[in-house]
């Protein structure tokens, strides 16, 4: 396994939790704190140089995510909270089993509700506090309706998935050269149990 990027700076040096899985490509600078069963994918930048970042037990960051806070700041993805691919929170704090869709921006001071979805590409602007339990969406993100049990099931579950993969990657992850042709045979990763919410909603009727 390669060495992580992380890099101490006016002394304060990053925290990752034994349980979590952080990948090598992702970068954590300064006051970061990465806790228990934590998920944080490649490419990632977790830059507390100038605020604290905070991912409580559970949560996920997923590629390409950027954290980061003006100074004296803290940027908390509470416990069981899933962000994204690409998605970039700043100054902000996404409650718990919340879910901040791919692309999407939440900004300073803005508050994520427990158990809320904001959708891909949806800008949350600073000091919007969503509600609990509701799904927003748009630029500037507004509030479209509350959420059902069964989308909240969903979310949890998927958070389950990415609690797996950690220790999937902490297991089984390792570097290697690719392979020059495709084997007779090629296993797949299964995962019967993942599926989209667009086809979970079709099998509801």
């Amino acid at each position: 396994m390669q060495a992580l990027r992380v890099y101490a700076i006016d002394g304060i040096v990053p925290v990752v939790d034994p349980t979590a899985y952080v990948h090598p490509s992702a970068v954590l600078i300064g006051d970061v704190i990465v806790g228990p069963g934590c998920y944080v994918g490649p490419c990632a930048s977790l830059r507390g140089d100038f605020g604290r970042l905070v991912l409580e037990a559970g949560a996920n960051v997923q590629d390409t995510c950027v954290m980061h806070g003006f100074p004296g700041t803290d940027t908390v993805v509470e416990e069981n909270g899933h962000i994204g691919h690409g998605a970039v929170l700043h100054g902000c704090r996404v409650g718990r089993n919340a879910l901040v869709g791919m692309n999407a921006v939440v900004m300073d001071n803005a508050v994520v509700g427990e158990a809320s979805i904001v959708a891909a590409s949806a800008f949350v602007k600073a000091g919007q506090e969503i509600p609990a339990r509701t799904l927003v969406a748009g630029m500037p993100a507004k509030v479209i309706r509350p959420l059902s049990d069964e989308e909240i099931a969903w979310k949890t579950e998927g958070t389950r998935t990415y609690q797996d993969l950690t220790r999937r990657c902490l297991a089984s992850m390792v570097e290697t050269v690719p392979l020059t042709e495709v084997e007779a045979g090629r296993k797949r990763i299964e995962m019967p149990d993942v599926v989209p919410l667009v086809e979970l909603k079709k099998r509801s009727g």
